[in-house]
């Protein structure tokens, strides 16, 4: 299939994810008190910083989507599982808030963070408001599978907080002291375990059994960590039109992305000289030969390598659960989006 029509299909597939979800997501957003209210309401893009109506992106809707379109894979009614989607695009958007506050990023979404805007404290409490929402929505929901969704869920917020703690011990230490086996397993905490709890939850939806939810999990980190895979190389290459976020901005911080702990490992001579650099500030000269040194190192081609990969291997734990991959196009255009967001 040619890649401008997967493309098409994913868009429109996340289009109608919205459209089922948002209902459900500024609900739960309006339970909130007032002040509280009004910080998340303009972090999903509803409203201005003043608190006057905006209508804005508020973000690909990707986890949802994978909660639903898991659902139908495995033949249930993804309309039943609109509640546990919008739980887990919670979820996502409380990671979002601290994530902007740990990294001190200025924008996103091509505005302000809402730390930059309201202050820290605001940002931090209303990312925790967030995660009690989700998990308030899969509390009071009646379907048969939301007390196994909330144990699941549960376990995926304190796993997404032992990667986000990994990825910021990263930061204290020296260059090339973080393996590669040590990034991957925190991306996979980091971003595999959501994306893996999505389809796992779609899987409990559509009325399966541990065992076919288990199987949906491990292709959702797998994707997972392909989708982190490129999101790294996002960080550095990303078209900042695209992002919203000024070129090679993980280097600028001295982030130990995939790519870059890749490139350090190298024994190359461009790994050692981004090594270097990464020991001092970073101009933005500094961060252009670092840019360059990740990509002589193999930085940027092991990462494409390896994403090609994940995603192999995520098809396959599908194909255990779908053998007849027909019912899983949503999920497998899904899958494709995510991967194919550099060029």
């Amino acid at each position: 299939m040619p890649d401008t029509v997967e493309g098409r299909d994913a868009t429109d597939l996340l289009e109608r994810t919205r459209s089922a979800v948002d209902p459900e997501l500024r609900s739960a957003v309006a339970s909130l008190p007032g002040s509280l209210r009004r910080v998340a309401m303009y972090h999903f893009g509803w409203e201005r910083a003043d608190g006057t109506p905006a209508s804005r992106s508020v973000g690909k809707a990707v986890r949802p989507a994978l909660v639903l379109a898991a659902c139908r894979a495995l033949g249930g009614d993804s309309l039943q599982a609109v509640r546990a989607a919008a739980a887990v695009e919670l979820v996502h958007n409380f990671t979002l808030l601290h994530d902007d506050v740990i990294d001190e990023d200025p924008t996103r979404r091509h505005r302000p963070t809402v730390w930059n805007v309201f202050g820290v404290p605001d940002a931090i409490i209303a990312g925790d408001a967030m995660s009690a929402l989700a998990l308030g929505l899969l509390a009071k929901d009646r379907h048969a599978a939301s007390a196994a969704a909330s144990v699941r869920l549960t376990a995926c917020v304190i796993e997404l907080c032992a990667g986000q703690q990994a990825d910021c011990a990263f930061e204290e230490r020296s260059p090339g002291e973080v393996t590669l086996d040590e990034c991957i397993a925190m991306a996979t905490a980091k971003t595999g375990a959501l994306l893996g709890c999505a389809c796992a939850l779609g899987a409990l939806y559509a009325g399966a059994g541990e065992e076919k939810a288990a199987a949906m999990d491990a292709f959702g980190r797998e994707a997972g960590l392909a989708f982190q895979l490129i999101d790294d190389l996002i960080g550095i290459w990303g078209d900042p039109e695209q992002t919203g976020k000024p070129a090679g901005a993980d280097l600028a911080a001295h982030k130990k992305s995939l790519p870059v702990v890749a490139a350090l490992s190298s024994g190359t001579a461009a790994g050692a000289e981004l090594a270097e650099l990464y020991r001092g500030p970073m101009s933005a000269s500094a961060v252009r030969r670092a840019t360059d040194a990740v990509e002589r190192a193999g930085g940027r081609d092991w990462a494409q390598l390896h994403a090609a990969d994940r995603m192999s291997r995520a098809v396959g734990e599908l194909a255990r659960v779908v053998p007849d991959l027909t019912p899983a196009g949503d999920l497998l255009a899904l899958a494709e989006f995510v991967t194919r967001r550099i060029r």
